[in-house]
């Protein structure tokens, strides 16, 4: 079996119903939502938001030792009018603006926005990062 790979992604939030709510505002689909956790299909891997008290219970630390890692996720697109779209959607959704897409010193054009619970997303065209028809990297 391969060692560069991620099955599971998980991010803790505060209210599971509003993060559950923002990402349907953004056109995703949950899997599957129980109490305390709802998970996401994402192409052969799962992105999973996990209340803070669930999140502090499995792994037997306190909510206060949790905190933050400095990281982004990123989702590319094939044209700046989609990065531009998909961002203004997120925005009113509830995101909050990190900064608004750009043209980027390396060829490229990308913003980043907030999520509710303060995750990092970057929304990004990247012209040497071709995407397939399903939106896999190429």
């Amino acid at each position: 079996m391969k060692s560069n790979r991620v099955t599971l992604i998980t991010l803790g939030v505060k209210d599971l119903d509003r993060a559950v709510s923002f990402y349907g505002a953004i056109g995703w689909s949950p899997s599957e939502v129980m109490e305390k956790v709802a998970f996401y299909d994402m192409n052969g891997m799962k992105l999973g938001f996990y209340t803070l008290e669930g999140l502090s219970e499995d792994m037997k630390r306190p909510v206060q030792s949790l905190g933050t890692g400095a990281m982004t996720l990123g989702q590319n697109f094939p044209t700046e009018a989609e990065v531009d779209a998909a961002y203004d959607a997120a925005i009113t959704a509830g995101g909050n603006v990190v900064t608004r897409p750009e043209k980027i010193f390396w060829g490229g054009y990308s913003g980043y926005f907030s999520d509710p619970d303060g995750h990092v997303w970057e929304y990004a065209m990247n012209p040497y990062w071709p995407l397939d028809e399903d939106g896999h990297l190429a």
